[in-house]
């Protein structure tokens, strides 16, 4: 029988070593560059590559295939010839020529779809920490009716899990992998020391976000720890999170655009204004978008962007001309001035509460990365504002700009109807 050798981190190799169905669950769990998204792709490839199988990649929300667990299986399968050679990947498939097939579907808003799915193998839960209860208990129902079927989970936990009362409370994974795991499961905890094939690129990036993080900070993004709240949030104490819909007393809506730059995130974002309290209803998101795919990936996640004025990036004018000729003729300019991001975080506080969307993820990481720089020593919270995890938040500061502008540093909201 021919044999091949694929590389894994070492604390992985007893994760991954036992046979298919000898476990029902492996779980990875840990901060960036741990290669634990990557190494549960080639794994699920080897295993296609072996015998025929039915693997479905899902996550808490999905809504293009360009968002799914594809572009880590496709990294995967060109690392190795010979699973090249077996899989055909197409922009929004992936097979092998033994009928090895993977399936990408999102969880949220999509229980029935996945309640559906018949005769899946194996599956892999991307991002888990951000899927609900609900959505856990639909998906184990369904995905355990096959012989030797496993569930395999990956994240980088955030919030903790605790019994109240009987019942556990906080993130459903760490609840059932981490503080009561089941015993036929293998689960490790795995971050960037653990990683030999760490790259010095993003080795690069870690020892900068060491200097400009607080420690709680670092701690979630690169050491795999839960994100604890910190008095360097820059909106600490402000943020909720909670499902709504505008309502037609609301102001708004307001749209504003932060353009990507290399390994930053295109952001747009959807705001409204209801008396003291200012919500964020959608975003788009993602790094790598080209100027010529902006206006399709934004209108598609924010329903009437393109309709009405968004204010952008002004330290790309070209690339706003571009996209006023290109699916979004009523784009312009944001207005910059001397302290207009302190201005536009000083606005932004002076509202009584900022609510967020749950379909908004990225704008609920920011809003927990966003951060002020602490002294490494004397652990002072400083009046700098770290620059990063910020570009859902300068996409709101655009969106409003012109109401920010209007009342200065002080930031104070002067509503209509209290005139």
């Amino acid at each position: 029988m021919p044999t091949a050798e694929i590389e894994l981190p070492p604390k992985l190799v007893p994760i991954y070593a036992p046979p298919r169905g000898s476990v029902q669950y492996r779980g990875t769990h840990g901060g960036r560059g741990s290669a634990k998204s990557f190494s549960a792709a080639l794994m699920a490839a080897v295993w296609g590559y072996a015998e025929p199988m039915r693997v479905l990649c899902t996550r808490d929300l999905q809504v293009s295939i360009k968002e799914s667990f594809h572009a880590e299986l496709k990294a995967a399968i060109a690392a190795y010839p010979w699973l090249e050679a077996h899989y055909d990947v197409g922009v929004d498939y992936l097979r092998g020529a033994n009928g090895t097939e993977f399936l990408f579907r999102g969880l949220r808003h999509n229980t029935t779809g996945i309640k559906s799915l018949a005769k899946i193998d194996l599956t892999i839960v991307e991002e888990a920490e951000d899927v609900a209860e609900d959505s856990w208990l639909a998906l184990e129902a369904t995905v355990f009716r096959q012989a030797r079927s496993e569930l395999w989970a990956v994240w980088n936990p955030r919030n903790e899990a605790r019994l109240e009362d009987g019942r556990w409370t906080g993130s459903p994974v760490d609840a059932r992998f981490r503080k009561a795991p089941p015993p036929n499961a293998l689960i490790t905890e795995i971050n960037w020391q653990d990683n030999p094939f760490f790259p010095p690129g993003l080795d690069a990036l870690r020892r900068r976000e060491q200097e400009r993080l607080d420690p709680a900070t670092y701690a979630h993004v690169w050491e795999g720890a839960y994100l604890t709240n910190s008095d360097a949030q820059v909106f600490a104490g402000k943020v909720h999170v909670q499902a709504f819909e505008p309502e037609p007393q609301w102001d708004g809506p307001y749209y504003g655009g932060d353009f990507g730059y290399s390994q930053d995130p295109l952001a747009a974002v959807e705001v409204w204004i209801d008396d003291a309290d200012i919500y964020i209803r959608r975003e788009a998101c993602k790094v790598g978008v080209e100027n010529d795919e902006i206006a399709d990936f934004v209108t598609a996640r924010i329903p009437g962007f393109a309709q009405e004025a968004s204010r952008w990036d002004n330290s790309r004018p070209e690339t706003i001309s571009y996209i006023k000729r290109h699916g979004l003729p009523r784009a312009m300019s944001c207005d910059k001035w001397a302290g207009s991001v302190e201005d536009g975080i000083a606005h932004l506080r002076s509202y009584k509460r900022i609510v967020i969307h749950p379909d908004c993820p990225n704008m609920q990481s920011e809003a927990r990365l966003y951060s002020y720089k602490v002294d490494r020593l004397t652990g002072d919270v400083t009046s700098t504002i770290v620059d990063a995890h910020n570009h859902g938040w300068d996409a709101v500061r655009y969106a409003i700009g012109p109401m920010i502008k209007s009342k200065g540093s002080v930031g104070m909201i002067l509503r209509k109807k209290h005139r």
